[in-house]
């Protein structure tokens, strides 16, 4: 069962739509069946692609990691 982009040519809606054979996908928004059907190019894995995926994953960790370290230490300084 592929995933496929649509836009609705009614209102304008784009969405994704788990697509088996039988049935039609409608538009979530307005239910209308106009859709044009785009093409999704599958996602390339590669070491490449994963080690900066990788990277902007520890990246945005660490700086949740410090925005929640500096919050704790706000609210300790402000509740003992």
């Amino acid at each position: 069962m592929p995933i496929y982009d649509y836009s609705c040519r009614a209102c304008g809606n784009q969405f994704e739509a788990l697509v088996r054979r039988e049935t039609v996908p409608v538009c979530p928004k307005c239910q209308g069946s106009d859709l044009e059907r785009h093409f999704s190019p599958p996602a390339v894995s590669s070491e490449t692609t994963r080690g900066l995926a990788m990277r902007a994953a520890n990246k945005r960790d660490a700086k949740q990691a410090a925005e929640n370290n500096y919050t704790q230490r706000e609210y300790e300084k402000n509740h003992d």
